[in-house]
């Protein structure tokens, strides 16, 4: 697989970055774009070019209320984890 890089102005990578899940790549958050399913749900990239524009959308507090998720998601995962091996 070959990489290439690309420019995207900081909104969008904010926009791309909140769409982002761990296990999951840039490459994969914009090829969902255009999975089967989007399309039959009329979801499309094109709808959102643009769509951020003008939006008073703080990126950062989205940034770090996803990150405190993850972590906290991360820590049960552990609990839950630890706690069936001692069972």
């Amino acid at each position: 697989m070959a990489n290439i890089n690309i420019s995207i102005k900081e909104e969008a990578y904010r926009f791309l970055k909140s769409l982002k899940e761990r296990d999951k790549s840039f490459s994969d958050v914009i090829l969902e774009f255009r999975s089967e399913k989007n399309k039959r749900s009329g979801k499309s990239l094109i709808r959102f070019i643009g769509g951020l524009k003008d939006s008073d959308i703080d990126f950062e507090k989205k940034e770090k209320r996803i990150e405190k998720f993850r972590k906290d998601f991360d820590t049960r995962i552990e609990k839950t984890s630890d706690h069936r091996e001692r069972s």
